[in-house]
C-alpha cells in the first residue's frame, strides 16, 4: 500500500464519521466508471449498428475530457471547495449516464462520455481529499479506505456490466445513475459544508511548465505510451473475444482485482526492492513481452494474459505516478496536473486508433503489436540516466493517483 506503516483495514473503519463513509461508497460507483463498459462494447454496436472503431470512441471521448480536466480540477477545488466540486461532478455523472441510457445513437453515447468523464475527474480528484479531511485515524486510516473502495469499484464494475448487460445494454448505465444517485443525495446532505481554502493557487500554464523538467517530461511521455498500451487492452480485447457480456465480465472483473492488488500492495514492495525508476523499466519491459503473447491467436490466451495485465497494469499505474512525483522539484499538485495530462491523452488516442489499427494491418492482433512496440519505446525513455537519486519509497497518494481512472 502506501510507503508510510498504517493500521489495518479494521481499525481503519472503526468509529469513522457518515461523510467518511458516504463518500467511500459514492468512490466505488466513480471507480466502475471505466471497467462497467467493457462487457457491453458488443452489444453496443449491435444495438446501436455502430463499428468497433465507432465504439472505442467512448473511452476516446471519457479519457480526452478527463486528460484537460486535470488541469483544473485543482484550481476548481481551492476556488470552490471540495464539497462543491464533489456535488457538481456527481450531478455531471448521474445526468451523463442517466442520458446514456436513453441514448439512440452512438455519436450521442460518445458525447455524454465525455460529460461522464468530467464529472468523474471533479470527483475523484477531490474525493480523497474530503475522506482525509474527515477521517478519524489520520491520513493512513484515511488512505486504506480509499484503497479498498478503489479495489472494489475496479472489480465491481466489470461484474455490474456484465449483470445488467445480459438484459440490455442499457442496464449498466441506469444502474450506475441509480447508484451515484444515491451518493449525489447523501453527499449534498451529509457533507461539512466548505471551509475557506488555504492552499497556494495552481494556475492553468503552471502543469505545462513543470514539464520542462527534462525527467518529467520523459516519466509523462513514457507513461503516454504505456497508457495508450493499456487501453489498447481494454478497448480493443473484448472485440478479438467476441465472447457474452457476463464471460468478459467475468474475465475483466479478475483483470480489475489483479490491477488493485498489484497498485496497492505489490508496487511499493518492487520500489522498494529496485527503486522506483528501476523497478518502471522491468514492468513496462515485461508489458511489451505478455502483449506480444497476448498478440498470439488464441482466445485462452489472450484470456490469462488480460488478467496478467492487470497485475503490471497496477505496477505501472503506480511506479509511473510515484516516479513523476518525486523525480521533479515542481510541487506535488502541480507535477501530477502535468503527468496525468499526458497519461489519459495518451489512453484517448489509443482508444480512438486501435480499430483503424486492425482494419490497416488486417489482423485483430495487430493493436496489441503496436501496443508493445510502445512500451518498448516508454522503457527506452526510462532509461535515460536521471541526476536525482532513485527513491525506493513511493508517495503514499502515488498509490492512489496512480490506480484513479
Amino acid at each position: 500500500m502506501s510507503a508510510e506503516p498504517h493500521s489495518s483495514l479494521l481499525d481503519a473503519v472503526k468509529g469513522q464519521p457518515k461523510q467518511v463513509w458516504i463518500t467511500a461508497f459514492a468512490a466505488v460507483i466513480a471507480f466502475m466508471g471505466i471497467g462497467l463498459v467493457d462487457p457491453i462494447l458488443l452489444s453496443i454496436a449491435e444495438g446501436l449498428k455502430a463499428t468497433p472503431s465507432e465504439v472505442t470512441l467512448l473511452f476516446s471521448s471519457y479519457l480526452g475530457v478527463q486528460a484537460v480536466a486535470m488541469l483544473v480540477t485543482g484550481a476548481m477545488t481551492a476556488r470552490f471547495g471540495a464539497k462543491r466540486t464533489v456535488v457538481v461532478g456527481l450531478t455531471l455523472v448521474v445526468v451523463a449516464t442517466a442520458l446514456c441510457a436513453a441514448s439512440g445513437s452512438i455519436e450521442q453515447l460518445i458525447g455524454l462520455r465525455a460529460i461522464w468523464g468530467l464529472g468523474n475527474a471533479f470527483f475523484i480528484a477531490t474525493a480523497l481529499s474530503v475522506i482525509v479531511g474527515a477521517a478519524t485515524g489520520g491520513q493512513a486510516g484515511a488512505i486504506l479506505l480509499y484503497e479498498a473502495a478503489l479495489g472494489v469499484g475496479l472489480a465491481v464494475g466489470p461484474l455490474l456490466g456484465a449483470l445488467l448487460g445480459s438484459i440490455s445494454w442499457r442496464g449498466p448505465f441506469l444502474g450506475t445513475s441509480l447508484l451515484m444517485l444515491c451518493g449525489l443525495v447523501l453527499c449534498s446532505i451529509f457533507l461539512t459544508g466548505d471551509a475557506k481554502e488555504k492552499r497556494p493557487k495552481i494556475r492553468l500554464l503552471d502543469p505545462f511548465r513543470a514539464l520542462k523538467h527534462g525527467g518529467l517530461l520523459r516519466t509523462s511521455i513514457g507513461s503516454a505510451l504505456y497508457t495508450a498500451a493499456f487501453f489498447v487492452v481494454l478497448a480493443w480485447s473484448p472485440f478479438v473475444l467476441e465472447w457474452s457480456a457476463v464471460a468478459v465480465g467475468l474475465i475483466f472483473c479478475g483483470w480489475g482485482l489483479s490491477v488493485a492488488v498489484a497498485g496497492v500492495v505489490l508496487a511499493p514492495k518492487l520500489a522498494a526492492k529496485l527503486g522506483e525508476r528501476h523497478a518502471t523499466v522491468v514492468a513496462v519491459f515485461g508489458y511489451a513481452v505478455l502483449l506480444l503473447i497476448m498478440a498470439i491467436p488464441s482466445k485462452p490466451v489472450l484470456v490469462v494474459g488480460i488478467i496478467l495485465s492487470g497485475l503490471v497494469s497496477g505496477l505501472l499505474n503506480t511506479l509511473f505516478t510515484g516516479t513523476a512525483m518525486s523525480i521533479s522539484g515542481a510541487p506535488r499538485p502541480v507535477a501530477s496536473a502535468g503527468y496525468n495530462f499526458c497519461r489519459w491523452l495518451g489512453g484517448a488516442v489509443a482508444a480512438t486508433v486501435v480499430g483503424h489499427l486492425a482494419e490497416w494491418f488486417g489482423a485483430k492482433q495487430a493493436p496489441f503489436v503496436i501496443a508493445a512496440v510502445l512500451c518498448v519505446l516508454a522503457g527506452a525513455l526510462l532509461t535515460i540516466r536521471e541526476k536525482t537519486a532513485d527513491p525506493h519509497t513511493i508517495p503514499a497518494e502515488a498509490v492512489l493517483v496512480g490506480e484513479e481512472m
